[in-house]
């Protein structure tokens, strides 16, 4: 046939008269969904579900949006066939949900299927046969002609009786139908056998018909099949009436891709499975699908706001675990370990807070994680021994309130990094603040200003500055000094230096804040100093009084400045 190419035992549509679909760029709109959770998703499971977590899982789906949930194939198993009723007899399907029910094409599992369905108030019957090449070559040895009449038979049956239990009782029937193996079909072959089947279902714009094109093999790259789809929406018969259906599979590890060119290329709905379980490589993955959508500013149309409820209610059915990298769901999706990536995150999210951005523009963040009920605290900035100063001041900020200075975070990092690499192990965020609590924060091992009285250099011999009365306990003696200042800290500087020990150094920076914006919380200050040969040591110190706290402060930093060289006395 001309235009087309063949590889291995499909053809494709070559050619750009069938890669139109490559002038769009984006989805432009949520397709309708089908759930084949219960189907395609529970046969591909060690252990079966049990009826009453098929009901569960059920509901579930229902809670999230499916508007179409596959149930199962009434008329092949038991089972389904009880879970059928029950959804039906329990009246456990809202008014705006239809079931899908899978049957071949044989008259008496047509007959089982419609009677599986009574009572129901909306059902669509999904039909199928093998098309393609190996499948009629090697299965069941028959030509395109008897193939065509295996899909013909079972839309007449399927309309007859769809006719009678209509009338009977009451059910809003849709069909479906699906070239099985659709990808190694020739598309010419693929196209006669669906138009063959749309003209006896006549379908209208009250009643429309789903042709479903599935990959149930990908054997080819994703532009491929969205030329495939491309093709049939131009060759389908009624266009206007049929919805094209895309049922992508995930051999090649590109399901998603076929289903959002497959859309770019004219598809109308989408049948797969929450985070792609089903047999061999699995279904196309809803939620990947439905998430990059909606990263581009479009409604999925899907309740995707709990991420978290998610993955435990597919676990907890499935059996099956979502892996910690996978797309959205993992629980390392957001984490950043790397130095220079928390950082920009840090940076990040600190300038979208100033302006006040409506945007999400978060470096390497796809999008912002309170969107699918992730928390920053826990999820966004992970430390272990490859993180940075970004990320340490991160955790501490956003989960303690300390705002580390600028020029602070770098060796608090590499504390921090250090006792990750020692350990070997992820450091969670009380781990980090306990660490650099111990390390930093009223450290009063060897020095420790027991009281601190501060008065106005008026009432004492001069007019400037402040005078400082300190109580002060130095290795284990107690001493009291005053002493005058041009502040506060360089007072009590001046009241240490008259011990008999060597206090020798001088102030580099200082800063301080609330921890809180309540009236009762304590303040943080942060003071570094820096000894004769320039090695620089901080302190940090809390106290319900910010001047105590400072004080606090300035003692922090010289008991971690004598830890390094003792007392000189």
């Amino acid at each position: 046939m001309k235009n087309f190419d063949k590889y291995g035992i499909g053809y494709y549509p070559v050619g750009k008269e069938y890669m139109k679909w490559t002038e769009k760029d984006h989805i432009e709109k949520a397709p309708q969904w089908c759930s084949v959770d219960l189907r395609d998703g529970n046969q591909a499971l060690i252990v079966p579900m049990s009826l009453d977590e098929k009901v569960e899982f059920f509901k579930y789906l229902v809670k999230i949006g499916f508007k179409e949930i596959e149930v199962g194939f009434p008329a092949a198993s038991e089972t389904e066939y009880q879970f059928l009723r029950k959804l039906i007899d329990d009246d456990l399907v809202p008014d705006d949900v239809t079931l899908q029910v899978l049957t071949q094409s044989r008259k008496h599992i047509i007959k089982k299927t419609f009677d599986s369905l009574k009572g129901a108030k909306k059902a669509i019957v999904h039909l199928y046969n093998s098309t393609s090449v190996a499948q009629r070559e090697q299965v069941f040895k028959k030509s395109m002609k008897d193939i065509v009449k295996i899909a013909t038979e079972g839309a007449e049956l399927i309309k007859k009786y769809a006719d009678k239990y209509s009338e009977k009782e009451g059910t809003q029937f849709q069909f479906e139908y699906s070239p099985e193996s659709f990808t190694g079909t020739e598309m010419d072959f693929a196209a006669t056998i669906c138009n063959a089947v749309i003209d006896i279902w006549e379908p209208t714009p009250d009643n429309k018909v789903i042709i479903n094109l599935p990959a149930t093999v990908e054997m080819a790259m994703p532009h491929v099949y969205a030329s495939q789809i491309e093709y049939m929406c131009e060759h389908l018969h009624n266009r206007e009436n049929v919805i094209v259906s895309l049922h992508p599979h995930n051999d090649r590890g590109t399901g998603v891709a076929d289903a959002e060119l497959g859309l770019l290329a004219g598809g109308d709905r989408i049948e797969g499975t929450l985070f792609g379980n089903g047999e061999r490589t699995g279904n196309v993955d809803i939620v990947t699908l439905g998430m990059n959508m909606y990263t581009h500013g479009v409604d999925p149309e899907l309740d995707f706001t709990n991420m978290p409820e998610i993955v435990e209610t597919y676990e907890k059915f499935t059996d099956l675990k979502v892996h910690p990298r996978q797309p959205y769901g993992g629980q390392l999706v957001f984490a950043a370990f790397s130095g220079s990536h928390q950082d920009a995150i840090a940076k990040g999210m600190k300038w979208r807070k100033d302006k006040d951005l409506k945007q999400w523009t978060v470096p390497y963040l796809p999008l912002d994680p309170k969107d699918v009920g992730r928390e920053y605290e826990a999820d966004v900035i992970r430390i272990n021994s490859q993180s940075g100063k970004g990320g340490v001041a991160y955790i501490l900020e956003q989960n303690f309130g300390y705002v580390i200075p600028q020029a602070m975070r770098e060796e608090i990092g590499y504390m921090i990094k250090g006792i990750s690499d020692k350990s070997h192990k992820e450091l969670s965020p009380i781990e980090v603040y306990k660490a650099f609590a111990k390390e930093y924060i009223n450290v009063f091992d060897h020095i420790d200003i027991t009281d601190a009285v501060f008065s106005k250099a008026s009432t004492y011999k001069s007019n400037d500055g402040m005078i400082a009365s300190i109580k002060v306990r130095i290795a284990d003696k107690n001493y009291e000094f005053e002493a005058l200042g041009n502040g506060r800290l360089d007072a009590i500087s001046n009241a240490l230096k008259m011990s008999p020990y060597t206090f020798n150094f001088k102030f580099v920076t200082y800063s301080e804040h609330a921890l809180s914006t309540e009236s009762s919380s304590k303040a943080a200050s942060y003071i570094c100093i820096e000894d004769p040969e320039g090695n620089q040591f901080w302190g940090v110190g809390i106290h319900e009084d910010i001047i105590l706290a400072s004080v606090n402060a300035l003692v922090s930093a010289l008991n971690r400045k004598n830890n390094e060289d003792h007392f000189v006395e």
